[in-house]
């Protein structure tokens, strides 16, 4: 057995394991969201990058809305090395619990299943951290999230496209917080812009969850126009057709039926040589084409009579898992975002603890570092010498038993060879207490006397059983001794790292307290700021030395005299069985010296 190994994997264990780190003492909870990208129905197989994934939160996931600041402007999103993810939240309603924040993931991989990152609320003096400008990476042209109170649409990306014109009303009541109503009057219209051109080379992506109650006729969803140029999708009655038109060529989708009085997710996606329809993350028809590079002006809903909500138009063709985990995400039917438990700050209300830590100084912590080693070292000598005691006693009372029953004629009949097994623990007693062979009484004291008083009589007479000379007796006595006094100090080892540990922790920390203290008063005279606020941070920071010094000692103390106890009990034990194994050696050569007059 390899002992370093050994002792290098006991040590390991007297560690805890250390959790995730409280990023803000300001915020008083957090809560873990994890990220499923190989959940049923999502199964993303590509690693996708800078996603932004909508975090709906309602009563059956977050419980804590009366914890938030005013329109959740103390929600935080970091990832678990406290890098800050950018979000911006839509809505906050903490009357009916609801919440719709969009979250910029730098990377969701593909087939994992916990991704993960932390939200942190609970700081009613924060200020709002809700950016959307930074939410959409630089291909994303166009975000219409349909807020209540607007006249035209606002783009919520860096580009600030927003709408021209718009016939639409906004409904409250829509899939994400509120949507986009047409009933027939007109579209709403986008002018021509840079980041919202048709690029032959990068391709061409809308998105929109759509909801009507009745047949269209000659609906346009989409139409994107320049000149005779133009791609539309279009809704007959409940089927949707995708068309491009380019020089009086057009390439046109097969018919998609659609359901009446649902809410479902349209996304066109056209390529350099392909335009594809996708309904609910699934891709529903196809089409070749040979795409040409447009700058158009758009128009949404022409003839239209029904619901708009998360209009987005990206200047490239977006993947098939882009796809279907934007809508996974976006539907609370399929959500790929789970919810852990609710972390409170373990600093407590006001830090108290991570202010006196934080106010540490460099000597303070050289100091705490030693008696830290101190402690370390004095657990593993009272985790030693308990394992080894506790076999001592337990191997010493069986051996006690197997004795007590010996035939004072046969004394040596529970005598043993060494086992060369047993010599691989000579070093080490501890671990042969804690591993080792005990089928005959390996670690007991009183069986070491045993075993070296028979092994001793054989060497003097031959026969254990014969008569012993009084010089034999002689010997054995203080062969014995030495035994016993070998067996203390054996028992006694590594003892004195408790002593040590009892008398230098309590001093090694008031040295540590009393060169911060002088440290603190020396800060305070250079700065001329004398106020409680002031002394109290670094004097608490300073005891701090002397409170890791007491619990060095304190448990140290405790386990010395009970070990100490033991150790003088096994020592008793064994000075007892060498004057009764004398005594029968006595006994028995008195007995024979009758026989012998007689």
């Amino acid at each position: 057995m390899n002992k370093k190994y050994f002792l290098l994997g006991l040590v390991a264990l007297l560690f805890p394991v250390i959790a995730s780190a409280w990023w803000n003492d300001d915020w008083a909870s957090r809560r873990q969201v994890t990220v499923d990208a190989a959940a049923t129905g999502a199964d993303i197989q590509e690693t996708l990058s800078d996603v932004p994934l909508l975090v709906r939160l309602h009563a059956g996931n977050f419980g804590y809305f009366a914890e938030l600041a005013e329109n959740g402007r103390d929600i935080r999103f970091l990832k678990d090395d406290e890098t800050p993810l950018h979000y911006q939240v839509e809505s906050i309603d903490t009357l009916s619990e609801i919440g719709l924040v969009w979250v910029r993931l730098p990377q969701v991989r593909g087939g994992v299943a916990n991704d993960a990152f932390w939200m942190y609320y609970g700081n009613a003096n924060a200020p709002d951290g809700s950016e959307g400008k930074s939410l959409y990476d630089t291909a994303q042209s166009l975000v219409y999230h349909f807020k209540e109170g607007e006249l035209l649409p606002q783009d919520a990306t860096a580009y600030a496209t927003h709408a021209s014109d718009s016939k639409a009303q906004i409904e409250a009541a829509g899939w994400i917080g509120a949507a986009a109503k047409f009933t027939g009057a007109g579209p709403l219209t986008i002018n021509p812009a840079p980041q919202l051109a048709i690029a032959t080379d990068k391709g061409w992506t809308f998105s929109s969850w759509v909801k009507f109650d009745q047949p269209q006729v000659n609906a346009e969803l989409l139409t994107a126009r320049e000149g005779e140029n133009d791609l539309t999708l279009s809704l007959q009655g409940t089927n949707l057709v995708a068309r491009w038109t380019n020089a009086g060529v057009s390439a046109e989708t097969t018919p998609f039926n659609l359901t009446q009085g649902k809410w479902q997710q349209l996304v066109l996606v056209a390529k350099a040589d392909k335009l594809e329809l996708y309904v609910d993350g699934a891709s529903v028809a196809s089409t070749p084409l040979s795409l040409a590079a447009l700058s158009p002006l758009i128009a949404l809903g022409t003839n239209f009579n029904g619901l708009l909500d998360e209009v987005q138009i990206a200047a490239i063709a977006r993947s098939a898992d882009w796809i279907k985990l934007s809508f996974r995400s976006q539907s609370p039917d399929f959500s790929v975002l789970g919810f852990g438990e609710d972390e409170s700050n373990s600093s407590g209300e006001g830090g108290h603890f991570m202010v006196i830590v934080q106010n540490v100084t460099i000597d303070g912590w050289v100091v705490i570092g030693l008696t830290l080693i101190m402690l370390v070292i004095a657990i593993w000598v009272m985790v030693t010498k308990t394992i080894l005691i506790n076999r001592v006693t337990k191997d010493n009372r069986a051996f006690l038993e197997k004795y007590r029953q010996l035939d004072p004629k046969k004394l040596g009949d529970l005598d043993q060879d060494d086992n060369p097994e047993d010599q691989e623990f000579d070093d080490s007693d501890w671990l042969a207490a804690l591993v080792g062979k005990h089928d005959h009484f390996q670690s007991s004291t009183l069986y070491h006397l045993y075993h070296l008083a028979i092994h001793e009589l054989k060497q003097l007479q031959g026969d254990v059983n014969e008569s012993v000379t009084p010089q034999a007796w002689n010997y054995l006595h203080v062969k014995l001794d030495s035994q016993i006094v070998t067996e203390s100090q054996r028992l006694n080892k590594n003892m004195v790292l408790l002593t040590i540990a009892i008398a230098g922790g309590p001093f090694l920390g008031l040295l540590g307290t009393v060169v911060g203290v002088m440290i603190t008063f020396a800060a305070i005279a250079a700065s001329g700021d004398v106020n409680i606020n002031s002394i109290a941070p670094g004097i608490a920071a300073a005891l701090l030395a002397t409170v890791t010094g007491l619990a060095v000692a304190i448990p140290a103390l405790f386990a010395y005299n009970y070990l100490l106890t033991q150790v003088k009990d096994i020592t008793a034990s064994m000075r007892i069985f060498a004057d009764e194994f004398l005594a029968i050696l006595s006994m028995r050569a008195a007995q024979q010296e009758n026989k012998a007059g007689k």
